[in-house]
């Protein structure tokens, strides 16, 4: 019996025609209609359900000669008919009996390969793809009629299943030469839409070689059984300089996947190449991790981490994630959940076989897997950047002009959570070797004997820091001072409190206490005398600095700007240049600081003995300069201006 007549025996057993169930109907107008995300999704369905019906007779050719074929002889095939509007999908796997017919494709989310596994009592290794028997009802998606023809091995006798979709479907017997299953979808006509577009669907782009070429590449590269498909291409005629068409058989998928490979067997070239072509970056990584994990849960995975930022990577448009695989299927495209935040730059894949999916394929049923094997990946990454830093320094500094900021972020977002998993990563200028970049342990292994706190200065840029009159004394005790250049730094050094149970102290703080205590006796004197002095300059300069004070600190300047209190003036400049904060400003607690060894002091104690009007701008002058030292924009440039030219 023809295909043809087939068909017609089948429409004359209309009567015949048999009805879901009542759950089943329900079951498939929810996988028509919403358990699916994208209707593009059928064709990996079908594919993976054609790879485990090869796989179950491969399994069975191990042990049984009769099978008659080798590895190599498997295949999937798929043909396009433009003109009649069909796909079809063809394997040559086990098949499936009249019975078996109506078990999986009658019934609803009944397996058949999943009781295969049981049958035959395979471990998870084991590569049957299907869970649920649903994913072969995803074909109505985008079909009005779906036929499926198979001959189950060992059987003499073909049967076709024909359904268009919730009404029921038939079943009757028909002529197949070969062992296996054909199905063919006979593909919706398209809907225009609204005139905006909406309501539009294209159903025939599943009739275009290419786009089907692309969905294998996307979903199934990684079936281990050739996809092949026959392609219409182009070349030039011998001698002319016209094109003919030609056909030819054409494998779409890779088959083996990278990271099921050998490590030794993969060229530094192929890791490359494969990064450039699944994560689509013309450079090539800094560096890639390859992982094979056995435990509680088994997976495969390949990291890279890029060579530089990506152009959107520190904005809201930029989307993290790892593509994640289901025994080589493609389920998620990005799965956030693998990645921390202070990890998102990396870029690569998970493959395991021990997911548990839900029954669209579409997601995982258990966050706890997602959350074992994020950990993992997390101290994976973490190992190979600590690797880098202490064996290849260039880069890892390369790495660390690109993606440091992140890791900053990640110390100072959820509260210091993750400051014990980053804080060694860290790496900050520093007044060691000219502004080298240098870790905290690194910091820590060079510290003289007494230090006990780690010294920092935040400012704009490291010229500008090296520039600050506080941080002269902190050089002259010998101490090296970290140089904070960007907003964050202080943010996140604050969260982490210490290192190594040693403080972090900023060399603008007020209460730096670095003096002896002859000169701190020696000041404490000098403040006394200076009482009057110091009261008169507070006052000019209330609401503007907390308190005014000498100074033990300041060598060659006369004057500098300190913070006393949690917030610096650095953390109170970031905060006020954010979005949203154009009424009040932050301010920092100031302190004034003179130093008792210039000229100026013994200026102002005159000026404040005789009752010179004068001190008031002095007073006023002294803070603009200190403003202009500590980096910070002049409150009122033309009254500073004015006190210039009265003073010239």
């Amino acid at each position: 019996m023809t295909e043809r007549s087939c068909t017609h025996a089948v429409q004359n057993h209309e009567m015949e025609q048999k009805q879901f169930q009542a759950e089943s109907k329900r079951l498939l107008d929810m996988m028509i209609h919403s358990i699916y995300t994208h209707k593009e999704i059928f064709l990996r369905e079908l594919i993976s359900n054609a790879s485990d019906a090869i796989d179950k007779l491969y399994f069975r050719s191990l042990t049984d000669d009769s099978v008659g074929m080798n590895k190599s002889d498997f295949g999937i095939q798929i043909a396009i008919d433009k003109e009649a509007r069909t796909l079809t999908i063809t394997d040559n796997g086990v098949g499936m009996t009249k019975e078996q017919l109506e078990e999986h494709l009658g019934t609803i989310a009944n397996s058949g390969s999943l009781q295969f596994k049981k049958e035959n009592h395979l471990s998870e290794d084991n590569q049957i793809i299907g869970q649920f028997g649903v994913g072969f009802y995803s074909a109505f998606m985008v079909a009005k009629r779906v036929s499926v023809k198979s001959k189950a091995f060992g059987e003499t006798q073909a049967y076709i299943w024909q359904s268009e979709g919730v009404e029921g479907y038939t079943i009757d017997a028909c002529d197949k030469d070969t062992v296996g299953t054909e199905i063919t979808l006979e593909l919706l006509e398209d809907v225009e839409g609204d005139a905006d577009g909406n309501g539009a669907e294209n159903y025939s782009e599943f009739l275009d070689q290419y786009r089907i070429q692309r969905l294998v590449k996307r979903y199934s590269d990684y079936i281990r059984f050739p996809i092949t498909m026959d392609m219409t291409k182009s070349r030039k005629k011998e001698d002319s300089d016209e094109y003919e068409d030609y056909i030819e058989k054409t494998t779409l998928n890779s088959m083996i996947p990278l990271w099921r490979k050998n490590k030794n067997e993969i060229t530094e070239e192929e890791y490359n190449d494969f990064y450039r072509d699944k994560c689509g970056d013309y450079s090539e990584p800094l560096c890639h991790m390859h992982v094979r994990n056995e435990g509680t849960i088994t997976y495969d995975a390949l990291l890279y981490i890029p060579s530089h930022t990506p152009f959107n990577y520190y904005s809201k448009d930029y989307e993290k994630g790892l593509q994640l695989y289901a025994n080589g299927v493609l389920i998620m495209d990005r799965c956030e959940d693998l990645l921390p935040d202070y990890f998102s730059f990396v870029k690569g894949l998970v493959d395991s076989e021990d997911l548990s999916l839900n029954i669209s394929r579409e997601m995982l049923q258990h966050d706890s897997q997602l959350r074992m094997i994020g950990r993992s990946i997390e101290r994976t990454i973490k190992n190979e950047l600590k690797r880098l830093m202490k064996n290849d320094r260039e880069k890892y500094e390369k790495f660390y002009q690109s993606f440091g900021l992140q890791l900053k972020y990640g110390i100072y977002q959820d509260y210091g959570m993750h400051k014990d998993l980053l804080q060694d990563l860290l790496l900050f200028p520093s007044s060691h070797e000219n502004g080298k970049l240098t870790s905290l342990q690194e910091y820590i292994d060079r510290m003289p004997e007494g230090q006990d706190a780690i010294y920092y200065a935040a400012g704009e840029s490291i010229a500008r820091i090296e520039l600050l009159p506080q941080t002269e004394q902190v050089r002259d005790k010998g101490y090296e001072i970290l140089y904070f250049t960007e907003n964050v730094d202080e943010f996140a050094i604050r969260m982490m409190q210490n290192y190594q149970e040693k403080s972090f102290k900023s060399v603008l703080d007020s209460s730096l206490d670095l003096e002896s205590d002859a000169e701190k006796k020696e000041l404490e004197e000098k403040q006394n005398t200076s009482k009057d002095m110091l009261e008169a300059v507070q006052k000019v300069l209330a609401g503007k600095v907390g308190s005014v004070k000498l100074s033990g600190r300041l060598k060659s300047h006369p004057v500098c700007l300190s913070s006393e209190g949690e917030l610096s003036m650095e953390m109170a400049k970031t905060l006020n240049a954010m979005p949203g904060t154009e009424g009040e400003k932050l301010k920092a607690n100031t302190v004034l600081e003179i130093n008792p060894n210039h000229a100026i002091y013994q200026t102002l104690m005159d000026m404040q003995q005789s009752g010179s009007e004068k001190l008031d701008d002095y007073a006023k002058l002294l803070y603009d300069q200190a403003l202009l030292i500590a980096g910070m924009p002049v409150e009122d440039p033309v009254a500073f201006s004015n006190r210039i030219c009265a003073l010239m």
